[in-house]
């Protein structure tokens, strides 16, 4: 993995940036250009989260390829701005980041700069599996246009090595070797324990408007059938109740907010409450799988599991 990192690396400047862009009506082009601005602040967001994991992991090789994927992101980042002038031919209005997006990345980092690391890479494996399956392909088709999709080949192929070392990482930090050093860590003290809860609940209340405004709306324009967002929540809710998985703290955690929010009376009372627990919306915390699909996933393994996201992200 680190020898494919290192050989597919790739310049912005490799992209003919000469390709005149379509004509659009005044709401597709504001809403293309808006979507590029954000996706700039998205994967800056997501180089910093895998920065993260590079200084939590011991591991040469993980910390060197960690390091070409911050070096991705931030080059996804440029080409993502580049893309949003590329689209912006009449200058409508003056485009920034949306406001949720700048309100939730401090607390987003400073949460899974003091959380250990296995929810820090449950994190970023939920974050790019909604990217990658959903809002990047969503928007590379309501584009449809030469240049969005030679940039998007390139940043698709990036992500694709990403995706395998998240779902790597994730079996990896519910193995029992892993469990057992939870197990074995001294107890925090009550003030940073304190400190990690109200760490935790600032990001929470913030990621539900993040997920709505920069994830949500833009699909329900680009996507109409919503059909690729929920098939990447559904694989984000099947990655989670893996046997192995479900058995580490936090998942039990989150499967447990969530199992009430789809009981009937619970999920009626406390809704609200729940939603922002989860930091997610209803799309989000419906159960979306089957049980034949949950049976499925069981006996399936991690490699298996990554394919199966990146061929449905081409599907």
């Amino acid at each position: 993995m680190l020898d494919k990192c290192v050989r597919d690396q790739w310049s912005i400047d490799d992209l003919d940036w000469t390709i005149p862009p379509p004509k659009m009506p005044r709401d597709k082009e504001e809403a293309v250009v808006q979507a590029f601005v954000d996706m700039a602040g998205i994967e800056l967001l997501a180089g910093a989260l895998f920065d993260v994991q590079r200084k939590k992991t011991a591991d040469p090789t993980l910390r060197k390829i960690f390091s070409t994927f911050v070096a991705d992101e931030k080059r996804h980042s440029a080409v993502a701005a580049r893309l949003a002038q590329h689209y912006d031919v009449h200058h409508y209005r003056t485009y920034t980041e949306s406001p949720a997006l700048t309100d939730f990345r401090p607390h987003f980092l400073a949460l899974v700069e003091k959380a250990s690391p296995e929810i820090a890479n449950a994190y970023i494996t939920s974050g790019e599996l909604i990217l990658d399956v959903a809002l990047l392909r969503s928007l590379d088709d309501y584009v449809a246009d030469d240049m969005s999709a030679r940039a998007m080949h390139l940043i698709n192929r990036d992500e694709s090595r990403h995706i395998a070392i998240d779902f790597h990482m994730t079996e990896h930090y519910c193995s029992d070797e892993h469990l057992a050093e939870i197990r074995s860590r001294p107890r925090p003290p009550v003030r940073e324990m304190a400190a990690g809860v109200a760490a935790l609940a600032r990001m929470m209340w913030h990621a539900k408007p993040f997920l709505q405004q920069v994830f949500l709306a833009p699909m329900d324009r680009t996507d109409p059938s919503g059909r690729r967002v929920q098939e990447a929540f559904k694989r984000i809710q099947l990655v989670l109740r893996k046997p192995t998985v479900a058995r580490t703290p936090w998942s039990k955690m989150m499967i447990g907010f969530q199992d009430l929010y789809n009981h009937p009376v619970i999920g009626k009372v406390l809704g609200r409450v729940l939603l922002r627990l989860l930091g997610a919306e209803d799309r989000a915390a419906r159960i979306l799988f089957t049980k034949e699909e949950l049976a499925r996933t069981e006996r399936m393994s991690f490699d298996e599991l990554a394919e199966e996201a990146l061929a449905v992200k081409y599907s």
